[in-house]
């Protein structure tokens, strides 16, 4: 088994004694996502005469796509695996579904709604995900066939109609807002910004650059090459420019929004699992080489089926945000979501054959989608042209991936 771990270590990092432009190379397929969202962003601020930016439209941006975001979250897991999830929509409208039947027709109590909906949603994903790891069947079947039955499903617990309003907590999670804990602060000719909101973010920005310093401390320390610290200084500005100029946006309009508190709880919980955890490297053994972690000892099985109950579970929580945001479950919610949560994977730097990518560059992808669809609303550009762009930049970031491979190959 000495002889698989040397294999995958080349693919991740430079072979020793390769030259800059070769590290460049690597750290640009890394970073590439995050430089192309920064052009995207200015590109349509520019176009939009600053619209895109502006406080309001900020927060209904991240209102927006929060659902797509949570999918992506649980896509990237699958997509790392090797698998691919098609069902995604399907359950977000089924368990949407449920959750309005149990709180509007059966005067549920919401948490206790709340709950069962997402342990239907994990039965969703045990129920698939029981046929692709221990029956063997190719996911994408299995969920091609429970993207039918779930629509199904849908259309048949609503009655083919549409079940309203929800409770005014859910309706809060999903379109609410963070009250004034500290009152306002003044920004000079910006006006007023919630001075909690603004303490969130520089504590979020002092955390991410200790943590980030502690992985380079420990790289350093392990012998592993670290950029160097005016490349890790630049780094970390434009990363805290970035955040902190969003959250005083934020903070300039209605504070933050739960659905917002929502999705870091779980960017940060996720991307601890994935990268700290046994259960998160696993993921990725079983993406990059499922025979040789098979015979590292890799319960390859059991790590599938609890991938696809996962991603049953996020998807209860994405129906449970969408029907909250519209305020009652329809029969056709959550139609593309899938595929949506799909390209934001891909796009985020997810590999076509599994084994790489993370659930922050998931995120990205998925904000990616959101500012292109929101930057051509509001130059007032046809749905058809909105789908021939976002087309077009999913097949450039797959082309990119493949095209990076066979580059590193060659160097190899």
């Amino acid at each position: 088994m000495s002889s698989i771990a040397p294999a995958s270590t080349t693919e991740l990092a430079a072979p020793p004694g390769a030259g800059a432009p070769r590290r460049f190379q690597v750290n640009l397929r890394a970073s590439g996502i995050y430089l192309a969202f920064a052009a995207i962003v200015v590109i349509f601020d520019i176009m939009t005469h600053g619209l895109l930016l502006t406080p309001e439209n900020v927060s209904n941006l991240i209102v927006q796509n929060s659902y797509i975001l949570i999918l992506a979250i649980g896509m990237i897991l699958v997509i790392i695996a090797g698998h691919i999830d098609l069902s995604a929509g399907s359950v977000v409208a089924v368990t949407g579904a449920i959750a309005a039947v149990l709180m509007v027709n059966h005067h549920m109590s919401w948490p206790l709604a709340l709950l069962i909906t997402l342990i239907a949603g994990a039965a969703i994903g045990a129920f698939q995900g029981y046929w692709v790891a221990y029956f063997g069947l190719p996911a994408f079947i299995v969920t091609l066939a429970g993207m039918l039955v779930f629509r199904a499903l849908t259309m048949t617990v609503l009655g083919n109609q549409g079940i309203g309003p929800f409770p005014d907590q859910v309706r809060t999670l999903s379109t609410g807002f963070l009250g004034s804990v500290l009152g306002n602060v003044g920004l000079g000719t910006l006006g007023g910004a919630d001075l909690f909101t603004l303490v969130i973010g520089v504590v979020a920005v002092l955390a991410a650059v200790a943590s980030q310093w502690r992985a380079r401390t420990a790289k350093l320390r392990y012998g592993q090459q670290a950029e160097s610290v005016a490349l890790f200084a630049g780094k970390m500005a434009l990363m805290a420019f970035v955040v902190l100029g969003v959250i005083v946006q934020l903070a300039r309009y209605k504070n933050l929004p739960w659905v917002l508190v929502l999705l870091t709880v779980l960017v940060l919980g996720y991307s601890l699992v994935a990268s700290r955890t046994v259960f998160g490297r696993h993921i990725y053994a079983i993406g990059g080489n499922a025979q040789a972690a098979v015979l590292s000892g890799v319960k390859v099985k059991k790590v599938t089926f609890w991938i696809f109950v996962n991603m049953g579970v996020l998807a209860a929580i994405a129906g449970v945000v969408f029907a909250g945001r519209l305020n009652q479950a329809g029969p056709t919610a959550g139609t593309n979501f899938e595929l949506d949560a799909i390209a934001a994977a891909f796009i985020g730097g997810a590999a076509v054959t599994g084994g790489v990518g993370k659930v922050v560059g998931a995120i990205t992808g998925g904000l990616i989608m959101g500012v292109i669809n929101n930057g051509m609303s509001l130059l007032g550009e046809p749905s058809e042209r909105v789908m021939l762009v976002k087309g077009l930049i999913l097949l450039a970031a797959v082309a990119f991936d493949v095209w990076a491979k066979r580059r590193a190959g060659t160097a190899r």
